[in-house]
C-alpha cells in the first residue's frame, strides 16, 4: 500500500518568535501538547508548528531532546556557531551570538564536526578571564558540499586512500572512483562529495571530479577557493538579470544628473586591473584645491532584492587570485557598465571636497553625475610621469599631465595631515608573483610601491571620510569601517620590548596612539623598522563593517566608511544606497534598519575574513611550489617571526617564508621568552630575536603540508661576538656529554649527563674546552665568560689571577679585607669574574655544585619541545668534594643571588 501523502500545513497563526518567547517565559522543554495548550491553538496546526519547530532547530536557535521535546539552546547552556579548526588539531566556535567570547574546543570534543561547520557547541565551563570550553553535541551544516582531497593509495578496483588538503582536516577518507572517466594516479587530486564516518580517522566518499595535479597554479586556486568557500558560478537567476541590462548607460539614465563629461577624470589602477570603479580629477583654487572622486553608480542597476543583489550579499566582495578574479558582479556589469573604462559613458556617483592649503577640508557636496574618463592611466605611467619625470612618459600624458601635478601636491599634503593627526602608516613588503607564458612561477619578488599608488590612497581616505560624516550628520542608517584601538596591554608590552632595542632612547614614556606613530616614524630607515612594523601590527585589532559610529584608530579618523568600490564591495554599495536616500535622490530606497544592517555587517566580515585567508593560502601554495625545486640552495633572510619550537625566515631574494626548528639547532638548548619575543642559548646566552639576519639553507619543502623548512649556516649577529661551533667541536662534545641527549631530547639532554658526572665528583671533559670558540662577555653564561677570558689571557702570556676580572670583591667571603681593593683567593673560594653590567658572577666549577634546584632549568631545544624539565639531583652535603675542588654548605648557599642575577635566565 503507498505511503500516505503528508497534508499541506495550514499557516501556523503564531510566529517563530512568539514560540522563542514562549520558551523564555516557560524556562524548561516543551513537548507538541505544550504548545497546543499554551498558544491556544487546534490540533490541526500539528504539521506546521512542527515545520516551524524543524526550523528553528536548523537554524541552532531550539534543540530536539530525548523524548520527543524541544528546549531553547540558550537555557540548555547550548551555543551556535561556526567552527574553526586550527592545524594543532584545537579549534574554537565562533558564535552567532557576537556578544559572546570564542569557544574554546579540545579534539577530544569535536565530535563529528569539521573545519567551518556550523555546529550547536554545549558550555563546559566558563570562569572569568578565560576562554569557555565546550563540546561540539550537534552539525548543524557542514561547512563544506564537496571536499578536495589527495590520493595516497590506490584500494582494490574502484577504491582510494585520499586525505583532504586542507591540513585541518585531520582525517583519511576511502573514497569510490567509480565516477571518474580514468584511474586517478597518486597524488592526484580529487573532489570529493562526503559519505558516512567509517572510523575515528576514516570517513566514506565519492569521488566526483578529478582537478588534475597540484604542480598547476589553476589547480591550486581552485583548491584554496573550495577550502574557502569561495564561489565561481553565478546563479541562473542573477546572470538573467545581467543579461537584461544595457550594454551602454541610455540618455533616460542621464536624467536629474549633473553632466561632467567635459571635465578631465583619470582612472589609476594597477597594469593588470579590469574593473575601474573610481576616477578622480584635482583643480588648484586660490588657497586650496578641489578634489572630485567619481564612483561607479552600481546602484543605478542593482536594486534591493534583486537575484544580482542576493547573490552579491553571499559573496560580499570580490576574490581576487594570482590567475584569476571571482568579481561580486557578473563580467557583464563589473567590466562593462558599471567599470568607468576611458572614453565612454558612465553613471557616477560625485563627491566633490574642497580642501584647504593645510590640508583640512572645507565645504563638500555629494550627487549622481555623468562622466567621461578621458585616460586609464597605471600606477607606473603616474610614477615615471610625475615622479621620475622622465620626458618620454611626460609627452604620452601630456594632455592630463598638469592635473596629474596637482594630484600629487595634494596627496601630499593630505598625507602630511593625515599624520599630523595620529594616522598610522605600516611599511611592509607585499609579494608580486611573476610566471612565464605557461603560466609557472618564475619569482616571487617585492612589490614595487612609490607614491603614485599613494595618490589615489590618499583621495579614496578623503572622499570615504567626507561620505560617512555627510551621512552621520543626516543619521543615516549606514555601515561605519571602523578599527578598534589596540589593546592597552598588547601596547605596553610591545613598548617594553622597544625599550631593549637600540631605539630605547626613543620610546615614549607612555603607550598610546600618537607615542605609536611617534615610535614608527623614529624607526623609519633603521635596522628596527622590520621589528617595529611587525610587532606594532600585531597589537592591533581586526577592522570590521557595524552600523554602529565608532573611530578608525588606524586611519586616525573619528568618522569613516567605504564608499569608493562598490562594484567589488558590497559595503560600499550599502553606502551608496543610503547617500542617495538621505540626498533624496529619485527612486532611492530606504536603507535597511539597524539590526538588518547588524546581520549585513556581520555577514561581509565573515567573507573579507576568508578572502584574505584565501590570499594567503594561494600565495603559500606557490610559494611552495616555487621552492621545491631549490632545495639545497642558501639564502640569507631576516628573522620574521619566533615560537617556543623554532623561529620562522624570510628571505631577501624571494618573497618567501619557512621555519628554522630548535630540534636541528644543536649547539644549546633554548627558551622561549614571548615578553621579549625572543629565544634565548640557556649556555651561551645566544639570542634569535625579531629583526635579525640569517644565512640559512633550504632543507626540505612538504607540499601536501604547505611547509618549508631551512637549515641555519650562520648565528645572527646579537650584539656580542659570538661564534659558530665547528662541526668536529660539535660531535666530539656530543660523543662525551650528548650521548643521552642526541637519542632522546625530552630527558634533559647533555646538559643532565654532564651535571651527573659533576655532582658525582666523575670526570669532567675538560679538554672540549680547548676546542671551543673564544667568546665576548655581552649576553653570556659565566662559565662561556670564563673559559673565554683564561684562553685570552693565556694567549698573551699573562696569569688569570692577576687580571681584574678575576678580582674578587673587596669583602671575600671569609671577611678578609683586601688591601688597597686587591683581593686574594684560597683554595676554598670560587673564582669569580665580572660580568659586563659590573656584577660579580661565580666561575662554572661552582656553578655546577650548587644545589639543582637554585640552577636555571635546562631541558630539551626549548620547553615546548622537551617537556617540562625535570630536578635531577639533590643538593650536595657541606664539605663534600666535586671535581677536585672543595666547597662549603656556606658557599653554596650565599652564591644564589649572583648565580640569579649572572644566569642566562632573563
Amino acid at each position: 500500500m503507498a505511503k500516505k501523502k503528508r497534508k499541506q500545513a495550514e499557516s501556523l497563526p503564531v510566529s517563530s518568535h512568539d514560540l522563542l518567547q514562549l520558551f523564555k517565559e516557560e524556562k524548561r522543554p516543551l513537548k507538541l501538547h505544550d504548545f497546543f495548550r499554551l498558544l491556544g491553538i487546534s490540533k490541526r496546526y500539528r504539521n506546521a508548528l512542527e515545520d516551524a519547530l524543524d526550523e528553528l532547530r536548523a537554524k541552532g536557535r531550539i534543540l530536539q531532546l530525548r523524548g520527543g521535546s524541544w528546549g531553547l539552546a540558550e537555557q540548555l547552556k547550548m551555543v551556535t556557531g561556526i567552527l574553526e579548526l586550527q592545524r594543532s588539531g584545537v579549534g574554537f566556535v565562533l558564535p552567532e551570538d557576537k556578544r559572546r567570547a570564542d569557544i574554546f574546543i579540545s579534539p577530544a570534543q569535536m565530535g563529528d564536526a569539521w573545519h567551518g561547520d556550523k555546529v550547536v557547541v554545549a558550555l563546559l565551563s566558563e570562569r572569568a578571564g578565560r576562554k569557555p570550553e565546550g563540546r561540539i553535541v550537534r552539525v548543524l551544516e557542514r561547512g563544506h558540499e564537496l571536499v578536495p582531497v589527495r590520493v595516497v593509495k590506490l584500494m582494490g578496483k574502484a577504491g582510494v586512500l585520499a586525505q583532504p588538503t586542507d591540513t585541518r582536516l585531520r582525517f583519511s577518507m576511502l573514497v569510490n572512483r567509480g565516477e571518474l572517466e580514468s584511474k586517478p594516479r597518486k597524488n592526484e587530486l580529487l573532489l570529493v562529495e562526503p559519505g558516512k564516518r567509517l572510523e575515528p580517522s576514516l570517513w566514506a566518499g565519492v569521488a566526483v571530479e578529478s582537478l588534475g595535479v597540484e604542480d598547476d597554479v589553476s589547480t591550486q586556486e581552485m583548491l584554496v577557493k573550495l577550502n574557502h568557500n569561495v564561489p565561481t558560478e553565478f546563479p541562473a537567476e542573477a546572470i538573467a538579470e545581467a543579461k537584461k541590462l544595457p550594454d551602454v548607460p541610455s540618455e533616460v539614465d542621464f536624467t536629474d544628473r549633473i553632466d561632467l563629461r567635459h571635465m578631465g577624470f583619470v582612472t589609476i589602477d594597477g597594469a593588470k586591473a579590469r574593473d575601474f570603479d573610481d576616477a578622480v580629477y584635482v583643480e588648484e583654487q586660490h588657497d586650496g584645491w578641489r578634489l572630485w572622486v567619481a564612483i561607479a553608480d552600481v546602484s543605478h542597476y542593482v536594486r534591493p532584492g534583486s537575484a544580482l543583489d542576493e547573490e552579491a550579499v553571499t559573496r560580499a566582495n570580490s576574490y581576487y587570485f594570482p590567475q584569476s578574479v571571482e568579481p561580486m558582479f557578473p563580467e557583464a556589469l563589473s567590466n562593462g557598465l558599471c567599470s568607468l573604462n576611458p572614453r565612454v559613458p558612465r553613471l557616477a556617483m560625485v563627491a566633490e571636497v574642497y580642501f584647504y592649503a593645510d590640508g583640512t577640508p572645507g565645504k563638500s557636496k555629494f550627487y549622481p553625475a555623468v562622466i567621461e574618463s578621458k585616460a586609464r592611466l597605471t600606477y607606473g605611467q603616474v610614477n615615471r610621469a610625475v615622479l621620475l619625470k622622465e620626458p618620454h612618459e611626460r609627452k604620452l600624458l601630456g594632455p592630463v599631465l598638469p592635473m596629474l601635478e596637482q594630484a600629487e601636491q595634494l596627496a601630499r599634503v593630505l598625507k602630511g595631515h593625515r599624520r599630523a593627526q595620529g594616522s598610522l602608516d605600516f611599511d611592509l613588503p607585499e609579494p608580486e608573483i611573476v610566471f612565464n607564458v605557461y603560466g609557472e612561477a618564475v619569482d616571487i619578488g617585492r612589490r614595487v610601491r612609490h607614491f603614485g599608488h599613494q595618490i589615489i590612497e590618499e583621495f579614496m581616505i578623503a572622499a570615504n571620510e567626507a561620505v560617512a560624516r555627510f551621512l552621520t550628520e543626516k543619521e543615516a542608517d549606514f555601515l561605519y569601517r571602523v578599527h578598534p584601538a589596540p589593546d592597552l596591554d598588547k601596547l605596553e608590552k610591545f613598548f617594553d620590548l622597544m625599550r631593549g632595542t637600540t631605539l630605547a632612547h626613543k620610546v615614549p614614556a607612555e603607550a598610546g596612539a600618537a607615542q605609536l606613530q611617534t615610535l614608527l616614524h623614529a624607526a623609519e630607515g633603521t635596522d628596527q623598522e622590520f621589528l617595529v612594523n611587525r610587532m606594532a601590527l600585531r597589537t592591533m585589532m581586526q577592522a570590521r563593517y557595524t552600523p554602529d559610529f565608532e573611530g578608525h584608530f588606524g586611519l586616525a579618523s573619528d568618522c569613516y566608511c567605504h564608499f569608493t568600490s562598490p562594484i567589488r564591495r558590497y559595503a560600499d554599495l550599502v553606502v551608496h544606497r543610503a547617500l542617495k536616500h538621505a540626498l533624496g535622490v529619485k527612486g532611492a530606497t530606504p536603507p535597511p534598519r539597524s539590526r538588518s544592517l547588524l546581520r549585513i555587517g556581520d555577514q561581509l566580515n565573515i567573507r573579507e575574513r576568508a578572502g584574505m585567508e584565501a590570499e594567503r593560502e594561494i600565495l603559500k601554495r606557490i610559494t611552495v611550489l616555487f621552492m621545491r625545486d631549490r632545495v639545497g640552495e642558501e639564502f640569507t633572510g631576516v628573522i620574521s617571526g619566533v615560537a617556543d619550537f623554532g623561529f620562522w625566515v624570510e628571505l631577501k631574494e624571494i618573497m618567501a617564508e619557512g621555519l628554522v626548528r630548535l630540534s636541528l639547532l644543536h649547539d644549546d638548548y633554548y627558551e622561549f621568552v614571548p615578553e621579549r619575543q625572543e629565544l634565548m642559548g640557556e649556555r651561551t646566552g645566544r639570542i634569535f630575536k625579531l629583526g635579525q639576519s640569517v644565512k640559512v639553507r633550504l632543507a626540505s619543502v612538504n607540499v601536501p603540508r604547505l611547509e618549508i623548512d631551512f637549515e641555519l649556516l650562520e648565528y645572527p649577529e646579537t650584539g656580542n661576538d659570538v661564534a659558530v661551533f665547528e662541526t668536529g667541536a660539535r660531535n666530539r662534545r656530543n660523543d662525551k656529554g650528548d650521548r643521552h641527549g642526541r637519542e632522546d631530547r625530552g630527558h634533559r639532554g647533555y646538559g643532565a649527563e654532564r651535571n651527573r658526572h659533576s655532582r658525582n665528583g666523575g670526570p669532567r671533559n675538560d679538554k672540549t674546552r680547548a676546542d671551543e670558540p673564544r667568546y665576548e662577555k655581552s649576553g653570556m653564561t659565566v662559565a662561556a665568560q670564563a673559559r673565554a677570558a683564561e684562553q685570552r689571557l693565556r694567549a698573551e702570556g699573562k696569569d688569570a689571577a692577576d687580571h681584574e676580572d678575576f678580582l674578587p670583591p673587596e669583602h671575600t667571603r671569609g671577611g678578609d679585607v683586601a688591601p688597597q681593593g686587591k683581593a686574594h683567593c684560597t683554595e676554598s673560594e670560587e673564582l669569580l669574574i665580572r660580568n659586563e653590567d659590573g656584577a660579580l658572577v661565580l666561575d662554572e666549577d661552582v656553578f655546577d655544585d650548587i644545589p639543582q634546584q637554585r640552577l636555571p632549568k635546562r631541558g630539551g631545544h626549548s620547553r615546548n619541545e622537551a617537556g617540562a624539565a625535570t630536578k635531577n639531583g639533590s643538593a650536595k652535603p657541606a664539605g663534600k668534594k666535586t671535581g677536585g675542588r672543595k666547597t662549603g654548605g656556606k658557599k653554596a648557599s650565599g652564591t644564589k643571588s649572583t648565580t640569579r642575577k649572572a644566569g642566562n635566565k632573563r
